[in-house]
Parts: C-alpha cells; sequence; structure tokens
C-alpha cells in the first residue's frame, strides 16, 4: 500500500517545505535539469503537488494522493492517479520517466524501477532524485525520521543501491550527478552540481533502457 497518509492529511504543510527551503529546493532542481533534455514526452513518477514537474516542463505524472493530485492539477498539470509498482501506463508510452525522493517510499522499490523500465521507449531513460543515506543530511533524516511526520515509513538508499536495481531490471550507462553539500540549515545560496556521487547529499542518477 503506497504511503500516502500523511501527504494525504498535511499536503500543505509539506508543499510550503519548499517555499520554507528555496535554495534547498532550487540546487535539487537544478541537479535534475541535467538529464532533462526534452521534457516533450516524459512523465514524472510520485507527481507530488509538481514542484519538479512544472519548471521542468513535464506534463503527465502519477500520483497516488488526492490532495497531491489536486496541487498539481492547478498547476495546469495531468496527474493520474496509480502508484509506482503498478504504473496505469502501456508499454513504451514514454521517452523519459522521472523520480524525485520518491523512490524512499514505495513499498518495492525494484518493483518500481521495473515498471519505469516497461514504459519507456528503448533507448528511453530513468532519472531518479534522492537523498543518499549515507550523506550528512540522510544521515540527520535517518536519525530523526520517528519524528517526521512524512518520513516515518520512509526507507533510505545509498547511490550504489539504486544502481544496482538499474542494473538489475537492465538500465546501462549510468551517470550520477550531485549537490547539496553540507547540512539543510548551511545552504543559502543555489549550490553547485558536481558530477558523481558521494560528497553531495542529493544525487540524481541516470540510466538508458538497452
Amino acid at each position: 500500500m503506497a504511503k500516502i497518509q500523511s501527504f494525504e492529511k498535511f499536503y500543505q504543510q509539506y508543499d510550503s517545505w519548499f517555499d520554507q527551503h528555496p535554495y534547498v529546493y532550487q540546487s535539487e532542481l537544478v541537479a535534475v535539469r541535467r538529464f532533462i533534455q526534452d521534457p516533450r514526452n516524459a512523465v514524472e513518477i510520485g507527481m507530488g503537488s509538481g514542484r519538479f514537474a512544472q519548471p521542468l516542463g513535464i506534463k503527465d505524472g502519477i500520483e497516488p494522493s488526492y490532495e497531491m493530485r489536486k496541487l498539481a492539477q492547478q498547476k495546469g498539470l495531468n496527474p493520474r492517479f496509480g502508484i509506482a509498482e503498478q504504473l496505469p501506463v502501456a508499454d513504451q508510452t514514454y521517452d523519459l520517466a522521472l523520480m524525485v525522493t520518491t523512490i524512499c517510499f514505495v513499498d518495492n522499490p525494484l518493483q518500481a524501477i521495473r515498471e519505469m523500465y516497461r514504459i519507456i521507449s528503448p533507448l528511453g531513460s530513468v532519472v531518479i532524485g534522492f537523498v543518499d543515506k549515507d550523506s550528512p543530511i540522510g544521515q540527520i533524516y535517518r536519525k530523526h525520521k520517528h519524528e517526521s511526520r512524512f518520513y516515518q515509513q520512509a526507507h533510505f538508499f545509498a547511490a550504489r543501491e539504486i544502481e544496482t536495481m538499474l542494473l538489475e531490471t537492465g538500465f546501462c550507462d549510468i551517470r550520477y550527478v550531485q549537490t547539496l553539500f553540507g547540512q539543510l540549515d548551511e545552504v543559502d545560496q543555489v549550490q553547485q552540481v558536481l558530477e558523481g556521487c558521494g560528497q553531495g547529499s542529493f544525487v540524481v542518477v541516470k540510466g538508458v533502457k538497452r
């Protein structure tokens, strides 16, 4: 079952987090944009309120939370109900599938990645943005997850764990970028985006469908 209870009840608080942490949000957005060349035939899995899809130019999305879908619709986006492990999308529909800060909330992440593989065309891409569990921010999130309305049921991953699932599914040409260096309260400007992983707390990984 999708972990949406907190997002249904506290959707306004969740969405306002991005306004309260504008440089964190903008840094993440810049990092994700590195791997989004053409958003015209793309879908975001776990669209939420559309905080990433809208500025990236992605119109279609899958989102299990009714309240989050309403917020996304108000931005002119097209979210559909569905869960990551069973996407209501035909095979090879899109050229790109995006997932940002969602992988830690799905019940079966490997199945979710398999579904993204299924719905994208040959040579299409998957892009996953996430907080690395071994990073400074990731360690804080894990330590205090039971104090959070949203992260109590989250399962965080290291970059290499995500890569292993991508490779097992059949993705190749794995690439990384990273941002957010230091703690959240230290981010007072849009931060640089570096190649690779292991330093920044927010990591974006891209894989290509064989």
